[in-house]
């Protein structure tokens, strides 16, 4: 009985993750920068959707956050560096959040989310492929800022899960800037770490 509900929501993820990705690219102008515009946002939200379900909608928010502030804090102390100017002559380009938001969101949803479907990982991993593949064409980011995004957006997902040496760093150098935006989320993610491993404990 529980087997059979557990397969039908598995399919139900999977067919809901492929209709999010088809309804993105279906409904976007025909310009693979806008159709990348739209991924990097669909990809994360139907991963969130996907932890919310799970019961780890906070968790997974935390996470995206320290991502998002990593690779906008990257942007910003590299001011004027060379690495850091875009091809178009912009500057701000180290690394492509698009693409660091994009492999966060496919790297959930591969591993939490239609795990045992390689067809539809596969669709996901180049989706988010594809976004990194559109800010090259745009001429946004060069291929290093494209590639720097997306080890972001991996490393953040994968390192920070709970409980990992990573995440206690993390939260170690959150308590220790006691910043007025910080702090609250430091403060959740030790209150989402204890809440993990206490039942496991019991």
């Amino acid at each position: 009985m529980w087997k059979r509900i557990k397969a039908v929501v598995t399919r139900l993820r999977i067919w809901l993750v492929l209709a999010v990705l088809a309804l993105t690219v279906a409904t976007a102008p025909r310009h693979a920068e806008q159709i990348g515009d739209r991924l990097q946002i669909a990809l994360p939200m139907a991963a969130w959707g996907c932890a919310a379900v799970n019961g780890q909608a906070g968790e997974y928010a935390l996470r995206f956050v320290a991502m998002w502030l990593a690779t906008h804090g990257t942007k910003n102390v590299l001011g004027d560096a060379p690495v850091n100017i875009r091809p178009h002559g912009g500057g701000n380009g180290f690394p492509s959040a698009h693409t660091s938001a994009s492999v966060f969101g496919a790297s959930s949803l591969v591993h939490d989310c239609v795990t045992g479907n390689p067809w539809v990982q596969g669709v996901v991993i180049l989706s988010a492929g594809y976004v990194g593949g559109s800010r090259m064409e745009a001429r946004a980011h060069d291929v290093w800022q494209v590639l720097f995004g997306a080890l972001y957006g991996w490393l953040f997902e994968r390192l920070l899960r709970r409980p990992s040496r990573a995440r206690s760093a993390v939260v170690r150098g959150l308590v220790q800037l006691r910043g007025w935006l910080v702090w609250p989320f430091a403060a959740l993610f030790r209150r989402s770490g204890r809440s993990a491993a206490g039942p496991r404990n019991r």
